[in-house]
């Protein structure tokens, strides 16, 4: 038998692991990753590095999987990285005794509609909206809601899919064009079941600035971990993220009203423990809730935060998931942002140049491109993976913001269009 350790939720394709494994190391957890196993993971962790393939595309059994594995490698808490891994991370945690989000709530979390549904039950804000089947008639579906609105499927994050229309026949392109994205996304739609997979949300269109919310659950109690003010504007057609910068420049009542809310909707979805990354807009009439997920920051954003003597977010969520001491969840002074390089358009990445002049804008701590050379990439809302981070602090969110667009408009991305098939 083996001493208990940390189980690490992460599918080959995430950006966190690195930054999980790191965290563990320096807090001296041992660790075993749990993934939708391929060679590319092998060769990224070695043979050293604890591995357990589960099958992430039915998370019943994934986590019968891990109860399983468990009993000759005892695991003493859980991390998932995303949303397909939070429901399996809440069937393990049940399974091994471990504290952890009800599987229901984790579930309710993980799809939109269901997500809504119960926020609104529980009389909290969210967008006027209709879930509809994609097997159904989009013209009739068109002629029945009002406008703009926004459609996006239940089971994709990270603004994949999501498309603003305006009028009935902008609705239905972007019903078709739904359709063919969720025809891609095996992994997504087998996990999150056929019902769900065949389902699109259609939202009032929320005016205003958004923002996104970092807290952690202990015992059912939210604490904010950070504010992030997204300070460029999101009004579609297509909702590509770029900036985060923290701490946010909102006056203090409506900053004390979104983490409110945020706790408010905790509650009323049922979860309980562990990370929460809420997205929320800011409309004249007050904060309206667009998602609660179960889950820390994506990406790599992850690495503008830090806490008390430095810690990082992921050794936090590491000692949480252990129960192991928190010294503090308090934010550090200097204000910290990031920018998700957006991707201009659609082709076969040649290359980035610029990336030293950028590392050079003062403030800029790192530029990070995640995207590689050779490979394909797209923007949203076809496009499934972030291109790069651009990383800056300083003593201002003003600074922060300046030094991310400075540094990004020094960089020379070269995208070609794919040559034509002979």
């Amino acid at each position: 038998m083996t001493a208990p350790r940390l189980l690490l939720l992460a599918p080959t394709q995430s950006y966190r692991t690195d930054d999980f494994l790191a965290a563990a190391a320096r807090l001296g957890v041992p660790v075993v990753v749990g993934t939708d196993r391929c060679h590319r993971i092998e060769e990224t962790f070695g043979e050293e590095q604890g591995l357990w393939s589960l099958d992430y595309r039915k998370p019943e059994h994934a986590a019968e999987q891990i109860a399983a594995a468990a009993r000759q490698e005892p695991i003493a808490g859980i991390v998932p990285v995303n949303e397909t891994t939070a429901v399996i991370a809440a069937l393990a945690a049940e399974r091994l005794g471990l504290p952890w989000n009800p599987p229901d709530a984790a579930l309710r979390a993980a799809d939109k509609a269901a997500q809504r549904t119960r926020l609104a039950e529980a009389g909290l804000p969210v967008p006027a909206f209709r879930a509809f089947r994609l097997d159904g008639d989009p013209e009739a579906a068109a002629a029945s809601v009002t406008y703009p609105c926004v459609l996006k499927p239940v089971v994709l994050s990270a603004s994949r899919g999501v498309i603003r229309a305006d009028d009935p026949a902008g609705f239905v392109a972007a019903w078709r064009r739904i359709e063919r994205i969720l025809r891609e996304a095996r992994t997504e739609r087998r996990a999150a079941g056929a019902e769900a997979a065949r389902t699109v949300l259609v939202e009032a269109f929320v005016p205003g600035a958004e923002v996104a919310v970092e807290g952690l659950l202990r015992g059912g109690a939210f604490e904010l971990l950070a504010l992030f003010d997204k300070p460029d504007p999101l009004d579609g057609p297509y909702f590509e993220e770029t900036l985060y910068v923290t701490p946010s420049r909102h006056p203090a009542p409506l900053q004390r009203e979104i983490a409110r809310l945020t706790g408010e909707a905790c509650r009323a979805l049922g979860l309980r423990e562990g990370p929460v990354h809420a997205e929320l807009r800011l409309p004249p009439a007050g904060p309206v809730i667009l998602e609660v997920a179960a889950r820390s920051i994506g990406g790599l954003c992850a690495r503008t935060l830090r806490f008390g003597a430095g810690i990082s977010l992921e050794e936090l969520l590491v000692c949480h998931a252990l129960r192991l001491p928190l010294a503090s969840l308090q934010r550090e002074r200097r204000a910290a942002g990031v920018m998700m390089i957006p991707i201009p358009r659609a082709g076969i990445l040649h290359g980035v140049g610029g990336l030293d002049e950028a590392k050079a804008v003062p403030g800029v701590e790192d530029v990070v491109v995640t995207a590689q050379e050779g490979r394909e990439v797209a923007p949203l809302p076809e496009g499934d993976c972030y291109f790069g981070f651009i990383f800056a602090r300083g003593e201002a969110p003003a600074e922060v913001e300046a030094a991310l667009r400075a540094a990004h408009a020094r960089l020379r991305i070269d995208i070609r269009a794919p040559l034509p098939m002979v």
